[in-house]
């Protein structure tokens, strides 16, 4: 089975007018989590990651929330221990105990990569706390292969999702509204 007919399969391929965490609007979003609720798609997809990704890492960190159930699936099939990242004040950061040590290998999960933003901010807490940045996967690519991330990256699924800013995009000057993925809520201006 194919991973879009498995985000298709469980509604996770949405159509709209959606605020990316990039800032960009899309008419598609791709919602991981109405996949990774279901623990056997979210278990075999983290399997198949682990294959794919070819890195034996120490440590596998996920940025909250979009890579937390993928990242401890990836983990557990490389027998390696799972942390996540999380925003406070809008920088990213390990919290709850989390601790890199010096030199540890450290691979990057996610559940999607549309600009690579996010994930590059988790290689600088990683590199910050002294880790090395081993590689990243994700299961889905949506920069069409052009995520330029510096390691060894490795994706289910590559995929081109167009994305605009909102000056270009054709949704806003339709007068769409903005719809935030994972709110459900129309935003003003954004």
């Amino acid at each position: 089975m194919t991973v879009e007919k498995i985000y298709r399969d469980h509604g996770a391929l949405l159509e709209g007018h959606f605020l990316l965490s990039s800032g960009l609007h899309s008419d598609r979003y791709l919602q991981s989590a109405l996949v990774l609720a279901h623990p056997q798609p979210a278990e075999a997809l983290g399997r198949e990651l682990a294959a794919a990704v070819g890195v034996k890492p120490d440590l596998v960190v996920s940025p909250a929330m979009g890579g937390l159930i993928i990242g401890q699936e990836v983990a557990r099939a490389l027998g390696a221990r799972h942390y996540f990242t999380e925003r406070v004040d809008a920088a990213m950061t390990l919290r709850r105990g989390f601790s890199i040590k010096p030199g540890e290998r450290v691979l990057v999960v996610e559940d999607v990569v549309t600009t690579g933003k996010s994930t590059k901010e988790v290689f600088a807490v990683i590199r910050a706390a002294g880790g090395e940045v081993a590689g990243a996967c994700s299961i889905v690519d949506r920069t069409e292969g052009r995520a330029a991330l510096g390691v060894p990256y490795a994706a289910l699924w590559t995929v081109s999702v167009p994305a605009w800013s909102p000056a270009e995009c054709p949704r806003c000057r339709a007068g769409e509204p903005v719809v935030k993925p994972g709110s459900r809520k129309e935003l003003k201006n954004a």
